[in-house]
């Protein structure tokens, strides 16, 4: 479940509390004092066989005893009672409670597995949402509503807080009330058994009221729902996400090198960037990050100007750039003239601008008009400090008047102190115009925009297209098929190196030898200079024990070598197995930098992908980015740009730029790697070159195992489902291919608009689109594979000539439909067949219902919807509109007949 029932948890017509009690201090008399006092409108019934009152109100004895049905329950009963409770509230016409702990022992919480599944099989046949238990429980403020134990009500406000620690949603709401913040619901999540993070990112994401979203979270339970909903509340309004738990004691043992440094944190952190929120580390920043991005402020860069009338001030936002993700600005050549007219000392014509302790408002003003015409900066930090030479006050009504005429520009303010400062502040505050209390404060805060305008910008960005050719599945799959026949868990360097080949990752040429004699005659063969490796299914790191030799240049240094890494292994593995030797070219790349890509397996978003620095010393480096895949060509880039190495990637004195298209390319093919082939735990390369010639694997391990979970469901984000390609046949004898959109596809997507008629457009999108944006055309394109499919028609020249999709509910039970055929290619059944192809689509996923809204005036489409079976109905309130629904269950899969109409 998800958004079911959710409704009677916020928005109820009446409330029931059962074990509401008199007794001061107890939770059930905190809850009645709480429900009562917060102002709901409609009736609050309670229950508890022993009170004939509770709070002057009638009580109950039973649920049964109630006179009324209501939607909300909050259960506040022993836990050997609640599943009892739970069944009775269902039968009551009860579809959501809050169940909380009866006391505050340990021995009165719900916590065995047994308690809290007897507890959901209450409530599934009647389809009853849970919030907790042992959660803190939720409150609302708009329809007055404290469902919670919590010791004060928070004033109303337009952002939600969804949390899973009780005592951290009791320090929130304390920190909130002492600085008059408002919410819109906080909402204690408890143990989860089954509303979680998710199903509130569903529900809030489309909550008028809420206007931003803060998580505080311990752990995420279903990672797909989570990134799903996550993603959709994102592209909505901010959600802003601290997670607890940073330490690397999470980071799990494995077999190879990127096993070890896949840690937990660094997948959240990456999974939360995914989803286009904003991780924060300290509750003051969870709040400081809300206000900031509250003022609308849209970042084109990630470049900073300081303005500052003291220079101690303007250093220390400096320094605080350093630990950020945005630098500091250059200034052009016109601002420096410009600032040179406004400063009436000689300066230093950079940034920071100080512009001395004397600068009054017109100064202030002068400045910043000047900075925010500078194109060598994307937002301006303006610091004050008090003098007693120059009115502060006067200095912030300047700032005011500038950005007056500025609506939402890139500005930030930091006036320092305390008594000058305060009137500043509120005043700046007032006028939604972001304001600090110290320079690392307000430099942080430029930071949060900076994140989450790339996170946002990465949710949307159009990647490249593909440069490569689909893999060779089938050789990949049987060699790790046959590994897994013979009961091995690791591959052979060179079986793994033969499936990097089969993904089109080069890789050096490696031949086995069974004797020291034989890997001297190998060598000769490939020519000099050669490396030699021990093979063995016993040992992970060859370089641990001496099992690697470089640069030999004869049959003679060759099997010394060998002989030598015999003895070695015996002395620091006895008893391993050695069943020879691997023989490679010696690779010379004197500009090449030793890279690290592998794949890797976390116990709560599945696989990743990681990449960074390679190299013997690589967990001492620790320089990794992680990300979760699918990949493309943009979100491997982003990856690599987060390390360290990215900077010698880039070239550097007399080292040229490496192919960064190569290496990223390469992290692709891994992504898609995983998603092929469930029975690989882990991979890496190690080391794999990068040059400007492109990327080589020097060395591969791959460990597998037989798979426990089918296919992608193992992933957080659902991957490109490249088995539903497939070929239709049109009624004038062409043929065309379907396969399910990729992001890439967006410019195809404009063409296939801009190519049609303007009156096929309107049918399509149920009115005049005289522009098809960038952001409409990637949310097309950039689709939720779990929740959506969109199938494109694609013409053997290339070009896109149709396109049909469905985007379900939450629940996964009705779905909306959307279909265009390109003008140019009507009445050729092509409509016929994108709709037969859908909805099959749909009822392999198991979907109830399919609808959509279509033009009264849309004949075509009206017809091609009742021969598929589809019923057809007056739609919403616009007389135009018919609404079109078609019953999966009632309609057999091959309903309807002819040849279809041109749509």
């Amino acid at each position: 479940m998800t958004t079911r029932n959710l409704d009677a948890l916020f928005h109820p017509r009446a409330i029931a509390l059962v074990g509401a009690s008199n007794r001061p201090g107890s939770i059930g008399a905190v809850i009645a004092r709480n429900l009562f006092e917060a102002g709901f409108e409609g009736p609050i019934l309670t229950v508890n066989p022993k009170e004939r009152a509770i709070r002057s109100s009638l009580n109950y004895a039973s649920v049964a005893d109630l006179p009324i049905a209501v939607d909300l329950a909050v259960v506040a009963a022993p836990p050997d009672s609640v599943p009892a409770t739970i069944a009775q509230l269902g039968e009551k016409g009860c579809r959501a409670a809050v169940v909380l702990r009866a006391g505050y022992g340990p021995g009165e919480q719900i916590e065995t597995p047994e308690q809290r599944q007897a507890m959901l099989d209450a409530a599934r046949p009647y389809l009853l949402r849970v919030l907790g238990p042992n959660g803190l429980g939720f409150i609302s403020t708009r329809p007055h509503i404290n469902a919670s134990i919590a010791h004060l009500m928070p004033a109303k406000g337009d952002v939600a807080f969804v949390s899973q620690s009780g005592a951290m949603t009791s320090a929130v709401l304390d920190w909130a009330h002492t600085r008059g913040f408002g919410f819109s619901h906080v909402v204690s999540l408890g143990e989860s058994a089954d509303v979680d993070f998710g199903d509130m990112l569903d529900y809030l994401a489309l909550d008028n009221t809420t206007r931003a979203i803060l998580l505080y979270v311990e752990h995420v339970k279903d990672a797909r729902k989570f990134m799903s909903a996550g993603r959709i509340a994102a592209r909505s309004k901010p959600v802003i996400v601290i997670k607890a738990g940073r330490g690397a004691a999470g980071a799990r043992a494995a077999l190879s090198h990127t096993g070890v440094l896949a840690g937990s944190d660094l997948v959240y952190d990456a999974a939360f960037r995914r989803a286009g929120m904003l991780r924060v580390h300290e509750l003051r920043e969870l709040f400081e990050a809300v206000s900031t991005l509250a003022a609308g402020i849209k970042l084109t860069g990630d470049r900073l100007a300081i303005l500052t009338n003291g220079g101690g001030a303007g250093v220390v936002a400096v320094d605080a750039v350093e630990g950020i993700p945005g630098r500091l600005g250059i200034l052009k050549p016109e601002t420096v003239e410009a600032l040179d007219k406004i400063i009436p000392v000689p300066w230093a014509g950079a940034n920071p601008v100080d512009i001395v302790d004397d600068a009054d408002g017109a100064r202030y003003g002068a400045a910043l008009k000047a900075l925010l015409a500078d194109k060598g900066s994307d937002a301006v930090l303006v610091l004050n400090c008090p003098s007693s030479v120059a009115d502060s006050s006067q200095a912030a009504d300047a700032v005011i008047t500038v950005l007056e005429t500025r609506m939402r520009a890139p500005v930030l303010t930091c006036w320092l102190g305390e008594t000058a400062a305060a009137s500043a502040r509120r005043r700046f505050a007032a006028r939604r115009i972001p304001t600090y209390e110290t320079p690392d404060e307000a430099v942080r805060a430029f930071g949060h925009l900076v994140s989450y305008q790339r996170n946002q910008t990465q949710l949307m960005e159009t990647p490249p297209a593909r440069t490569f050719e689909d893999p060779d599945r089938a050789k990949a799959r049987e060699l790790v098929e046959k590994v897994l026949g013979e009961g091995r868990s690791a591959l052979t360097e060179v079986e793994a190196k033969a499936v990097l080949s089969a993904y089109d990752i080069p890789v050096v040429e490696t031949r086995v030898a069974a004797t020291p004699e034989d890997a001297g005659r190998c060598a000769a063969e490939i020519g000099w200079p050669v490396v030699v490796k021990v093979l063995s299914h016993d040992l992970t790191h060859k370089s641990d024990v001496g099992g690697v030799r470089l640069d030999l240049r004869s049959a003679a240094a060759v099997e010394d070598a060998c002989r030598a890494i015999i003895a070695s292994v015996a002395e620091k593995r006895p008893g391993a197995y050695i069943a020879g030797f691997t023989v490679q070219a010696m690779v010379r790349r004197p500009n090449a930098q030793e890279l690290i890509a592998g794949i890797a397996y976390d116990k709560t978003f599945g696989p990743v992908v990681l990449f960074g620095q390679g190299g013997t010393a690589v967990e001492v480096i620790g320089d990794r980015a992680v990300a979760l895949p699918p990949l493309n060509g943009v979100l491997a880039r982003e990856m690599i740009e987060r390390t360290r190495v990215a900077k010698l990637l880039a070239g550097y004195r007399d080292h040229p730029p490496a192919d960064m298209s190569a290496v990223a390319g390469t992290l692709v093919k891994l992504a898609e790697l995983l998603a092929d082939l469930p029975q690989i735990a882990e991979l890496d390369i190690n080391p794999l070159l990068a040059d400007e010639n492109g990327v080589i694997a020097l060395d591969a391990r791959i460990v597998v195992h037989e798979t426990r979970v089918e296919g992608t469901d193992r992933f957080a984000i659902k991957p490109y489902p490249s088995s539903e390609v497939s070929e239709l046949a049109l009624t004038d004898g062409s043929k065309v291919a379907l396969r399910p959109i990729r992001p890439e596809d967006e410019p195809s997507l404009v063409e296939l608009v801009h190519r049609s008629d303007p009156q096929d457009v309107r049918m399509r999108f149920l009115g005049s689109v005289k522009d098809f944006p960038h952001l409409m055309a990637a949310r097309l394109s950039q689709i939720d594979y779990d929740r959506e499919m969109a199938f494109v028609a694609i013409e053997p020249n290339g070009d896109t000539c149709g396109v049909v999709r469905i985007i379900s509910d939450p629940d996964n039970e009705a779905a909306e439909y959307a279909i265009m055929v390109r003008s140019d290619m009507k009445g050729k059944g092509l409509g016929y067949q994108l709709m037969t192809e859908i909805l099959a689509h749909a009822r392999k996923r198991g979907l109830n219902t399919v609808f959509g809204d279509v033009l009264r005036e849309n004949g075509p489409m009206l017809h091609l919807a009742e021969d598929l079976g589809f019923k057809v109905t007056a739609g919403s309130d616009d007389p135009t509109v018919m609404r079109v629904v078609l019953d999966l269950s009632a309609t057999p899969a091959a309903a309807g007949a002819g040849a279809g109409a041109g749509v």
